[in-house]
């Protein structure tokens, strides 16, 4: 586990009131539009810091201080009256913090925990009070400082996970989290970018700006789950003397509750079990289709939280156990211009190292040039850098308030940074005008061509590539089938190694059409939609002739996409040719139209893949083992929910198989998996 990077140390009043000042002021920001000048964990350090200060000079401290207030003292208030105060969490960081907390706990109830804990997921949204009157949601409120909030109602009928209506007339308030899932902020800053409106920078800060924002010409869809409910006009219709217990019941009228999540929402007896969640949910998080900060940890008997009751902002019986921060802030060093396999320039982040999500960070994406021209970005700016699980780091916009005048432009390529022709700069993505066929992308082209998850061909590696390329052996990925012996022999400087690599080519040429097509590299497409083209057309001529109103038809093809994917198609004809006339395979086996010989096994099955695979299902690595599932009729997932109907268990199965389990999900070892589908893949 991550611990909290160190409280940040006053030494003197003016320093307090200078960090005061800079949390206050980055506090109004984020509640101003979702934006703000620190960063989590530097907000949490400086808080720290300041509350450090203040138990060592109480009488110092300031009437507009941060600590001890909800929101810090900066959230939106509005004129709603609470029902019952809606506070906010303290934090713990670590096991020492967890355990200090469970301590406190027990002297306040008089004697060790009873009822248990329950674990769920921190959600990284904005909190709300949802009401019904007589079945009706009526009301939406912020949190503001707890006692009152924001009058949210006109956001009613765009959050998904709160319906408008519950059964049987009930007068109920449901608190929870409103959120952008990840699919939801990507639509959203399309519908954004199409009205010519800023980008959300991440979900977080588009959530908090979607919730306040009226009268927009669009409409953008959130996510709500809910944690907690209270009695509303003095109608109290909940039952059951735990926090589990009542979820079951909010989420029996119909409201998506954090027992939905794929992390859900657990009773542990121990704080020891309550680590050791804390610790898989950890590892859950880079797969979770939202954002987390931290788990939530409450006493679930409310008879044991009457007995432990509130400070001022939070209550005694919960904490926030915040996870490793997955955004922070650096600076800007240099950029960096990079030529893709299909030609697109990109441009990348150089950083003063920094701790991100765990790791650290010194090289981010910068998207494209229209980023950088868009966001204003200059050499030497603060900047965020999100990361949240993701393999490559991304550079989330400058921090403007923290420029010194000291930032310099950054200069945009004039001529391809790798073969100084001329650039294609119609598009927001800019391109090398040599096009796909072009020179600049060729070595990375063909490197992924016959990687292991395309064409397959072992031994094939990047030295023995850049000989053939050298050598004028190789110009495209069709070249590769006509190679002879002594060009082979002279690339690789042995007849054994080009034998071998004859051997390989013929196996290539009987790959399915998937990796076929896959091994074209064609823009804005990967392993998963590859497959999903080549089951849907069935052949390669089907795929060529096909417009791009026909691409759009398949499934998980963005229709935007599908005319670049069919310009690209129609450019890599030549080479397509090629592989035709070396006898390379263009059929689909498990096509619709095509040999269904036990491809219809796991129809209507949703299938999840863990471990390490062994036995027949040996060797094959997370792509295999999707292909596999498709290719049966089934559809292959990476998360466990509730429509997951099927889990793979191999050797290390962790958080994935807990979550199995607790959901009741079918559960299949490699071996029962590898003899249910022998007849496919034998």
């Amino acid at each position: 586990m991550t611990t909290a990077a160190p409280a940040a140390r006053l030494t003197s009043r003016t320093a307090y009131n200078t960090a005061v000042d800079q949390a206050l002021t980055a506090s109004a920001a984020y509640y101003k539009d979702g934006d703000t000048t620190l960063d989590d964990a530097s907000y949490d350090a400086l808080a720290r810091g300041i509350a450090a200060y203040e138990r060592e000079h109480p009488d110092h401290k300031r009437a507009d201080s941060p600590t001890g207030k909800v929101g810090g003292g900066t959230a939106p208030v509005g004129d709603v009256a609470h029902t019952v105060p809606m506070l906010s969490l303290d934090n713990v960081f670590d096991v020492t913090g967890l355990e200090k907390w469970g301590a406190s706990l027990t002297r306040r109830i008089g004697g060790p925990v009873t009822g248990g804990y329950a674990v769920e997921p921190k959600l990284d949204g904005a909190a709300i009070a949802a009401r019904y009157r007589d079945g009706k949601l009526v009301q939406l409120v912020g949190r503001g400082d707890g006692a009152h909030g924001e009058d949210l109602s006109h956001a009613i009928g765009t959050i998904v996970g709160l319906p408008m209506h519950l059964p049987d007339g009930v007068t109920v308030e449901i608190r929870g989290e409103v959120l952008l899932s990840q699919a939801q902020f990507e639509k959203a800053n399309e519908i954004r970018l199409a009205h010519k409106a800023k980008m959300f920078s991440n979900p977080r800060n588009g959530t908090a700006g979607t919730l306040r924002a009226k009268d927009r010409p669009y409409v953008i869809e959130t996510t709500f789950f809910a944690y907690g409910a209270v009695g509303l006009d003095g109608v109290d219709v909940l039952s059951g003397d735990t926090h589990e217990a009542v979820m079951a019941q909010v989420a029996a009228l119909g409201v998506q509750t954090t027992s939905s999540t794929e992390v859900g929402l657990r009773v542990c007896t121990t704080l020891a079990e309550v680590q050791a969640r804390v610790e898989e949910i950890q590892k859950l998080r880079p797969e979770l289709p939202f954002g987390i900060d931290g788990v939530v940890i409450k006493a679930n008997d409310f008879a044991e939280q009457k007995a432990a009751g509130f400070a001022t902002r939070h209550p005694h019986w919960a904490i926030a156990y915040k996870l490793a921060a997955v955004e922070a802030q650096t600076r800007l060093v240099a950029v960096e211009w990079n030529v893709g396999r299909t030609g697109i320039i990109a441009p990348r982040a150089v950083l003063e190292p920094v701790v991100v999500d765990g790791s650290v960070v010194t090289y981010a994406t910068l998207h494209n040039p229209a980023f950088i021209r868009d966001s204003g970005l200059k050499i030497g700016d603060t900047v965020k850098v999100w990361k949240a699980g993701d393999i490559i780091p991304r550079i989330e916009s400058p921090v403007i308030a923290l420029r010194t005048g000291t930032e310099t432009d950054i200069a945009l390529p004039e001529a391809c940074p790798k073969c100084s022709g001329d650039i294609d700069k119609s598009g927001e993505r800019w391109e090398c005008a040599g096009g796909v066929n072009g020179s600049c992308g060729l070595l990375p082209s063909l490197k992924y061509a016959v990687g292991r998850d395309q064409l397959d061909i072992d031994g094939l590696g990047v030295t023995y590539l850049e000989a053939l390329v050298e050598a004028g052996f190789v110009n495209d990925t069709g070249d590769l089938f006509f190679l002879t012996r002594d060009q082979l022999v002279q690339a690789t400087g042995s007849e054994k190694r080009a034998d071998s690599l004859l051997a390989q080519f013929d196996k290539a040429k009987e790959q399915p059409l998937n990796r076929v097509f896959c091994s074209l590299g064609i823009v804005r497409t990967g392993r998963t939609l590859s497959r999903e083209i080549a089951r849907h057309f069935g052949t390669m001529d089907k795929i060529r002739a096909a417009t791009p109103e026909a691409l759009a038809e398949v499934n998980k093809l963005p229709g935007a996409n599908a005319p670049k994917i069919a310009a690209h198609i129609a450019a890599m004809g030549p080479v397509i040719d090629k592989l035709v006339k070396a006898g390379v395979n263009m059929v689909e086996p498990s096509a619709d139209s095509g040999d269904t010989t036990g491809s219809k096994l796991l129809t209507g099955e949703v299938v999840v893949v863990t471990g390490t695979m062994h036995g027949p299902l040996a060797g094959r690595n997370r792509n295999q083992m999707n292909e596999l599932i498709e290719n049966a009729g089934g559809q292959a997932s990476s998360s466990v929910s509730k429509k997951t109907t099927i889990l793979v268990a191999g050797e290390g199965a962790g958080s994935k198989l807990a979550k199995a389990k607790e959901l009741g999900t079918k559960v299949l070892s490699e071996q029962e998996f590898a003899d249910l589908l022998a007849d496919h893949f034998s």
